[in-house]
C-alpha cells in the first residue's frame, strides 16, 4: 500500500517504510522462532514456505471485475446486434 502512494505521489510519511519493514522482519523472526521450538529445521521450513507460496490464489480487485463483466456485456450487446 505504501509503495502505491508513493507511486501515485499521494501524501504519505517516509518513516512508514522504515516501520513498516521492522514491523515485517519482527513477524518473519516470532515465526522462526515458534519453528524453532517445533523442532522444524532450516531447509524444511524453506519447503513449507515455497509450498504455501504456491497456494496462495491471485483475486483481481473488484473494481477490475465489474470492470471486465462490464466489457463482456458489452461485446455480447454488439454481437446480439450483428446477429
Amino acid at each position: 500500500m505504501l509503495r502505491l502512494q508513493k507511486s501515485a505521489r499521494n501524501e504519505f510519511k517516509s518513516s512508514d517504510f522504515r516501520r513498516m519493514k521492522k514491523q515485517v522482519a519482527r513477524i518473519l523472526t516470532v515465526r522462526r522462532e515458534r519453528e524453532i521450538e517445533e523442532g522444524i529445521g532450516k531447509r524444511l521450513s524453506r519447503k513449507l514456505d515455497r509450498q504455501w507460496k504456491k497456494s496462495i490464489v491471485v483475486r483481481p480487485p473488484p473494481s477490475l471485475k465489474k470492470l471486465q463483466e462490464e466489457e463482456a456485456a458489452e461485446e455480447a450487446a454488439e454481437a446480439a446486434k450483428s446477429a
